[in-house]
């Protein structure tokens, strides 16, 4: 995903060119392929469907319009996934932002819990304690009501 943020696209002669960082320039392999075409020498990939078994029978200019429109449609393909890349990328970023709050809530909420459970424990402590002081006064008013009486 790296690689495709750091493409840019730009545009030469009407046609978007996407270039890298790297340096490679669909423009100049173009402009290779056209200077070929010009000179009459098709590229030899009898199994490449670049170009269709009727593009043999179309004229150089033809088929430089064919594979320009070829170019700008795959180019447009390219954009449109570059696009859905970055889009899902910032999707990710702020899923990994929401988990990463989640977390620390998470983390914050262990901690009131644990925090919560020692005051339980200590205040039950304290409830006993107090029942069996209760237990103890109740006990010793009861041995002095016999003696009062």
């Amino acid at each position: 995903s790296s690689k495709i943020r750091n493409m840019e696209v730009q545009s030469a002669d009407g046609v978007a060119v996407l270039e890298d960082c790297i340096g490679f320039s669909l423009t100049k392999t173009m402009s290779k392929v056209e200077e070929k075409l010009k000179k009459g020498v098709l590229p030899d990939c009898p199994d490449d469907d670049i170009i269709p078994r009727v593009g043999n029978e179309m004229g150089a200019e033809a088929q430089i319009r064919f594979l320009k429109a070829k170019l700008r449609v795959t180019q447009e393909d390219l954009a449109n996934v570059v696009f859905e890349c970055r889009k899902k990328d910032d999707e990710n970023q702020n899923l990994e932002t929401r988990l990463k709050d989640t977390e620390e809530e998470n983390t914050r909420l262990q901690r009131t819990i644990s925090l919560q459970q020692s005051q339980t424990e200590k205040y039950k402590m304290l409830s006993q304690e107090a029942n069996k002081k209760s237990e103890g006064l109740q006990q010793e008013l009861t041995a002095l009501e016999k003696v009062l009486q």
